[in-house]
C-alpha cells in the first residue's frame, strides 16, 4: 500500500500512517477533505477531479503538516506539497553495465555548473564521456532545508530537490546520460532524518527508535514495517520510476537494525529484483567485507586508498591523517590487501579495525584522490592542486583494477574550492556556523580563534557561489594537461589488453624507497607502473616502451612527483 498522494486520471488518493492522531484529513487547494481509518491505523481519502499541480498539505488533529511521502516540494521542504504524475516520455532504456567496467564520476547537481539544475547539467555530460567516464554518482537529491546544501539531510526522500528542477527534469536528465552511454547512480541516505523539516515522527512516533545508538538523533526504527518499507519502496521508486542505474548508500555503517532479518540485506535483495544488475555501493568505515559477501552489495568505498596517498602527497597528519605513514611502501601495502587496516590497532580508537578482503574483486573497491567528503570536510574546502603531484597519482589510480571514483572538476584538476555549505533557518544555521568553526578547535592548524574565525561560514551565500565549477578553466594551462591526462589513461584503462582484463589476482605492488611499482598482467603479457613519490629524482627498477606518463620522462630516470606505465615481460 502506497502512501502520500496518488494521482490517477480521475482524481487522486491521499493516505497516511499515524498512530499519534485520530482526527486526520488532506486540505487541498484550499478544500479540507476528511480521511477515513481504513485499518492499521492507515487514513484515506479518494478526492474526484484533483490531480497533477494541486497542491496540499494533511492536517492531523487541526495542525499542518507536511507530508513525508510527498513526490514534490516546490516551495521547499516548508511549503505544501504538489501532487505529481509525471508525463516525461522515455526515450532510453536502463544503462546496466558490469562493475568491472565503470569509471565514476561523483558530481553535486547545484555546483557542478553555474545555473545548478538539472538542465544545465545535462548540457555537460557529453564532455564527461569525451573525457571517457563511464557512470555518474550523483549526491543526494531528496529535498532537504534551504535552497543549497550538500542533500545528506534530507526529509521528503521522494520529493527531488525543488531547486535543482522538478522530477521530470530529473527524469529527463537521466534520459540524457543514458542517451550519452553514462550510467547513473543516486547517493541516498537511510542512516538518518536531518534536522530541518523532519516531520514523520509527528505522524507515528514509531518510525524512530531511541534504543539503537546514532550521532545526528533518534535512529530510523527498522523493526517498525512502515518505516522499513519507507526505506525500501525508496529504492524502487529511484531504480523504477526515474531510472537509476544503481544506489550509493551513506555510511551504512549507522544503519543499525536489530531485526532477524537485517534492512539491508532485504535492499540489496529487491534492488536486484527491481533491475538485475542494479548497481550497490556502500560507504562503510569498519573495512569489512561483509558488506558485500554477506549482505549482497556490489562495491564499498575504500578510504585507506585516499589517506594513503593524501599523507604522502601532503605531509598531513592531523585527525584521521596521524593512522597513516607517507609514503610508497604504506601505498604498496594497501593496494595489496586492498584496505591498509584489516585488524590492526587504529591509532585514534585504540580498537581493531577491519579484517582481511580475502577474495573480494578488485572492482568491489571503490577508490580515489578525492570526493566530495575528503574535500568538502576540510576547512578551506581545497583540493589537489593541479600538477605533478596531482598528475602522478592520477596516474596510479587510473592504472589500478580497482574501481575509480573521480570528483567534479578533478578531471582538470579544478582551482575553485568544495565548502561546506548550507541554507538553514537563521537559529540553526547560527549554531551550525558555530559548530562548524568549534569543530576545528581539536586540529594544531586551528588552535587559535582568530585563525578559526577564518573558515568560511557554511551559512553565507558566498561559500556556496565559491564551490561552483569554473568550467572555463579546463583549457587552460595545467588545467588542459590534466584533463588530457585523465583522457588518456582512461582510453588506456578501457582498451589495454592486460589493464582492461585483469584483477587483483594479476596484479603486485612493492615499495623500493621512494618508488612504488605495480605490476598487472596476463599470460602473455605485463604493464608495470614506477612512481617516485618524493621531492628529489629516482631511478625506475623498470624500463620498457613507454605507454604513458604523467610527466616527460626519460627513463630510467624518474622525476619528483612522477609515475611512468611501460609495456613489460610476463
Amino acid at each position: 500500500m502506497q502512501l502520500g498522494a496518488i494521482a490517477d486520471g480521475h482524481g487522486t488518493t491521499f493516505r497516511l500512517w499515524s498512530t499519534a492522531h485520530d482526527r486526520c484529513e488532506v486540505r487541498v487547494d484550499g478544500a479540507t477533505v476528511p480521511m477515513t481509518e481504513i485499518g492499521g491505523r492507515v487514513f484515506e481519502a479518494r478526492v474526484a477531479g484533483v490531480g497533477h499541480g494541486a497542491r496540499y498539505r494533511f492536517v492531523l488533529d487541526g495542525q499542518e503538516i507536511n507530508d513525508p511521502y510527498a513526490r514534490f516540494l516546490p516551495d521547499g521542504i516548508t511549503g505544501p506539497a504538489q501532487v505529481w504524475r509525471s508525463s516525461h516520455a522515455w526515450r532510453h532504456e536502463h544503462v546496466v553495465r558490469p562493475l568491472r567496467e565503470h569509471a565514476i564520476y561523483e558530481l553535486h547537481v547545484g555546483t557542478f555548473t553555474r545555473e545548478g539544475t538539472y538542465a544545465a547539467a545535462a548540457k555537460r555530460l557529453g564532455e564527461l564521456v569525451e573525457v571517457g567516464f563511464t557512470a555518474i554518482e550523483v549526491m543526494p537529491v531528496a529535498a532537504f532545508g534551504g535552497r543549497h546544501g550538500w542533500g545528506y539531510d534530507g526529509v521528503a526522500h521522494y520529493a527531488p530537490h525543488a531547486a535543482y528542477g522538478t522530477p521530470d527534469e530529473l527524469r529527463a536528465f537521466i534520459d540524457a546520460a543514458h542517451a550519452s552511454g553514462l550510467s547513473v547512480l543516486l547517493d541516498v541516505v537511510y542512516n538518518h532524518f536531518g534536522p530541518a523539516g523532519n516531520v514523520i515522527g509527528q505522524y507515528s512516533p514509531e518510525y524512530f527508535t531511541k534504543d539503537v545508538p546514532n550521532v545526528w538523533g533518534d535512529a530510523p526504527n527498522f523493526r517498525q514495517p512502515w518505516m522499513r518499507r519507507y526505506v525500501l519502496d525508496n529504492v524502487r521508486y529511484w531504480l523504477e520510476d526515474f531510472r537509476f542505474d544503481g544506489l550509493r548508500l551513506d555510511a551504512v555503517h549507522a544503519i543499525v537494525d536489530p531485526s532477524e532479518r537485517d534492512v539491508l540485506r532485504d535492499l540489496a535483495s529487491l534492488a536486484e529484483n527491481v533491475l538485475p544488475g542494479a548497481l550497490l555501493v556502500a560507504e562503510d568505515d569498519r573495512n569489512d567485507p561483509a558488506i558485500i559477501e554477506r549482505t549482497g552489495f556490489d562495491a564499498a568505498w575504500a578510504d585507506d586508498f585516499h589517506h594513503a596517498v593524501h599523507v604522502t602527497l601532503t605531509g598531513e597528519r592531523d585527525g584521521y591523517y596521524a593512522c597513516y605513514e607517507p609514503g610508497a611502501k604504506t601505498i604498496a601495502q594497501t593496494i595489496t590487501r586492498g584496505w591498509l587496516y584489516e585488524g590492526q590497532p587504529y591509532p585514534t580508537s585504540g580498537k581493531p579495525r577491519g579484517k582481511p578482503t580475502g577474495t573480494l574483486p578488485a572492482e568491489s573497491l571503490v577508490y580515489c584522490l578525492q570526493n566530495h567528503d575528503q574535500i568538502g570536510n576540510r576547512a578551506f574546502g581545497d583540493r589537489l592542486p593541479a600538477g605533478d603531484k596531482l598528475a602522478a597519482a592520477t596516474t596510479l589510480l587510473l592504472f589500478l583494477p580497482m574501481t575509480p571514483l573521480v570528483f567534479q572538476g578533478e578531471e582538470w584538476g579544478a582551482s575553485t574550492p568544495f565548502l561546506y555549505f548550507t541554507d538553514h533557518d537563521p537559529e540553526l544555521g547560527k549554531l551550525v556556523s558555530k559548530g562548524r568553526r568549534e569543530e576545528f578547535g581539536k586540529f594544531a592548524a586551528f588552535a587559535d580563534p582568530a585563525v578559526r574565525e577564518r573558515i568560511p561560514d557554511p551559512q553565507a551565500p558566498s561559500t556556496f557561489e565559491r564551490s561552483k565549477l569554473d568550467w572555463d578553466e579546463r583549457t587552460r594551462g595545467e588545467h588542459a594537461r590534466m584533463l588530457a591526462l585523465h583522457t588518456q589513461l582512461l582510453r588506456l584503462r578501457r582498451e589495454d589488453p592486460v589493464l582492461s582484463r585483469t584483477g587483483r589476482e594479476s596484479m603486485s605492488a612493492e615499495a623500493m624507497g621512494p618508488v612504488l611499482v605495480v605490476k598487472r598482467w596476463t599470460d602473455t603479457a605485463a604493464r608495470t607502473l614506477t612512481a617516485n613519490f618524493s621531492d628529489a629524482p629516482a631511478t625506475s627498477p623498470i624500463t620498457g616502451p613507454v605507454l604513458i606518463a604523467s610527466a616527460p620522462i626519460e627513463l630510467p630516470t624518474l622525476p619528483p612527483w612522477s609515475a611512468v606505465i611501460v609495456a613489460t615481460q610476463r
